[in-house]
């Protein structure tokens, strides 16, 4: 089956930090996931805006949980999305959350081969940059198993680096991985994270300019400048610093395209805290 954007729809879940699209694409839909505020339970985006949680989580007593969509939520998604023949949903890593689990339970209720889920293996900006790769080539018609070759791809060689103003957040949330050896770092020692499904520690650095330097180089010594390289930002209030690699990617990579600047939403936000920036590139080479 020729598969376009007319006959093709894409599923993200609220992690991927991508909350306007709908509004750029008709053939996409999000699904929230929720942030609970002791009993007080929010859609992350939909009730409450990135603004509004990190200003409450300033003066909050007790951290904010997070819970994925039920399979209902996503079953009402791919019902309002009947007049497509294929849907692709695109996941926060299975390792992070029960979110995928989720959208395959409502997969198989939909039944057939409709719905295809899968596993980003990542999270925020990469889930939307592989949504962005899909939708590329549903503009111009593609086919189910160029798209499985892109996704598996994508997996390998997409590339991710965050850092964290503090572990404690991404500790507490439960989602720490493997740099729990780090949980009790001294101040101002930043640590330098990927997601390989779940959360590896790579490096820790002093300061924030030692990190962006990090960033910088690991930038560029993975990456030609070609049109073809794909950029996304993601950060939790710290703008300053989203804009400092926004700059960078235009003075080391002027051929790259920024797809993607965003601030991290509430479910995000909860497990990574204030000040995290988020730096993602592919190159979506054919």
């Amino acid at each position: 089956m020729k598969l376009t954007a007319e006959n093709t729809a894409i599923v993200l879940d609220s992690t991927a930090d991508f909350p306007e699209a709908p509004e750029r694409f008709p053939n996409w839909r999000v699904v929230p996931l929720y942030v609970l505020f002791g009993d007080q339970s929010y859609r992350d985006y939909v009730d409450l805006s990135p603004s509004e949680f990190y200003a409450r989580l300033r003066s909050a007593e007790v951290l904010p949980t997070t819970s994925q969509p039920t399979p209902g939520d996503f079953l009402a998604a791919y019902e309002e999305l009947s007049a497509y023949d294929r849907i692709y949903s695109l996941h926060i890593s299975s390792a992070l959350s029960g979110t995928f689990q989720s959208a395959t339970t409502a997969a198989d209720e939909v039944g057939g081969d409709k719905v295809r889920t899968v596993d980003s293996e990542s999270a925020s900006a990469a889930i939307s940059m592989l949504g962005l790769a899909i939708q590329q080539r549903l503009d111009r018609g593609t086919t189910d198993d160029e798209l499985d070759a892109l996704i598996q791809r994508f997996r390998s060689e997409a590339r991710l680096l965050f850092t964290v103003d503090t572990l404690e957040f991404l500790r507490r949330g439960g989602r720490i991985g493997r740099a729990s050896a780090w949980a009790g770092e001294l101040l101002h020692v930043k640590p330098i994270l990927t997601i390989k499904r779940e959360v590896v520690p790579l490096k820790r650095v002093r300061g924030n300019q030692k990190a962006m330097r990090e960033f910088v180089s690991e930038f560029t010594s993975t990456t030609e400048d070609v049109p073809t390289l794909k950029v996304g930002i993601a950060h939790a209030e710290a703008p300053e610093r989203a804009e400092q690699l926004r700059k960078m990617v235009r003075g080391e990579r002027p051929q790259a395209e920024v797809e993607i600047v965003t601030t991290l939403g509430a479910v995000v936000g909860t497990h990574a805290g204030p000040g995290t920036v988020g730096f993602f590139w592919f190159d979506d080479r054919e």
